[in-house]
């Protein structure tokens, strides 16, 4: 007969995931062990290993949760029956709070996708271009001749530019806060965006993002 689940399951899980993603993102992931884990989320290392096959499933777990949220929030805004500019601003005001809630997780997807397995790799940059798509393809509907001239995913990387590192400079208790960013991202990139001018090589070559809101460079 299967082993049944206890009705804890999902929270000891998510719990055991919080507390990984915090230890992954103070010290990285190959400078933390599955005892350390173990002990942040008060359990046996047995205990744990009962969630978790290794510390490699456990580093795929965060990375593929964070970009689901993400690709859920992208969802739950494209369903919205609301004209192009106002779902942009959406998006924006979703993920810049999201990554408010999730900046442990959000750190470690941005720094330590480079150890995931090959195939958890393929799964998680898979779902972060899907997000890109998405975005660009909103924002080329606020100016269709941006996706004429090839613009519309460059434009989002830049975007995502401003989002994706306000973690590392946003401190809490601050003059400003998550909230009230938000819409300065979106006044600033909106204001910018309808003052864009195609440069003359812009249609040379199909532009193809590295990976999406979270690789970039340091």
């Amino acid at each position: 007969m299967a082993r049944t689940r206890a009705a804890t399951y999902d929270d000891q899980r998510e719990h055991i995931l919080a507390q990984a993603a915090a230890l992954f993102a103070h010290q990285g992931y190959p400078g933390t062990s599955m005892n350390q884990v173990a002990a942040a989320c008060g359990v046996s290392k047995a205990t744990l290993y009962h969630y978790m096959r290794d510390k490699a499933e456990l580093l795929a777990q965060i990375a593929q949760s964070h970009v689901g949220r993400l690709e859920a929030l992208v969802a739950e805004v494209a369903a919205q029956p609301l004209p192009a500019e106002e779902r942009l601003r959406m998006l924006i005001t979703r993920f810049v709070r999201e990554y408010a809630d999730a900046q442990h997780h959000h750190r470690v997807l941005t720094e330590d996708v480079k150890f995931l397995e090959p195939a958890a790799q393929r799964q998680v940059l898979d779902g972060q271009r899907r997000v890109v798509t998405a975005f660009a393809r909103t924002l080329a509907e606020v100016r269709p001749a941006l996706a004429e001239q090839q613009l519309a995913k460059p434009l989002t990387m830049l975007l995502f530019g401003m989002i994706n590192w306000m973690f590392t400079w946003l401190k809490p208790g601050g003059a400003l806060n998550h909230d009230m960013m938000a819409p300065l991202v979106s006044d600033l990139f909106l204001g910018g965006l309808h003052a864009v001018q195609a440069p003359a090589a812009a249609t040379a070559a199909p532009f193809s993002p590295p990976i999406h809101p979270t690789e970039t460079a340091r």
